[in-house]
């Protein structure tokens, strides 16, 4: 019982520690849940601010994976980010937050679509849960940036 309590102590302490977040919504009296919304932004297309919103739960070992990203254009967008990224298929990942004691992972990836000259970010769990994947996504595009049109260029 002891070292429950010491890992409940640890894993509160973790996830309080979390500067990123700007609101907290409580869904109620008699739960140990709330929606917690966190500030992102890109580390490399600086210009992209990304918000998720995600279920924490502070006395369990192992939080819901629900999440929901939304991410918009809050700055300007240069050629020389676009060329920085990773533009392969499977692009990078951009954040990892913990969600479990039991190594479940909640990831922010950001994949460039060229064709259509578009940043995607995508929030994902990495377990699977009621048969699912639990994932999010959220397209930011380039029209109206200085990087439009210059990123298609050979």
């Amino acid at each position: 019982m002891r070292k429950l309590a010491i890992m409940v102590t640890l894993v509160t302490l973790v996830t309080a520690c979390d500067n990123s977040e700007v609101g907290d919504v409580s869904l109620g009296l008699l739960t140990t849940k709330d929606i917690k919304l966190n500030t992102l932004v890109d580390p490399i297309v600086t210009g992209v601010t990304c918000h998720v919103a995600s279920i924490e739960a502070n006395l369990d070992f192992s939080d819901p994976s629900d999440s929901s990203i939304a991410c918009r254009q809050t700055g300007e967008i240069t050629p020389e980010m676009i060329t920085s990224i990773d533009d392969s298929k499977s692009g990078e990942i951009i954040f990892t937050k913990s969600k479990s004691v039991f190594f479940k992972n909640m990831k922010i990836r950001r994949i460039y679509d060229k064709e259509s000259q578009t940043l995607m970010y995508v929030s994902y769990s990495t377990k699977e849960t009621s048969g699912s994947f639990k994932h999010s996504l959220s397209t930011v595009p380039l029209w109206g940036t200085e990087a439009f049109n210059t990123s298609t260029s050979p």
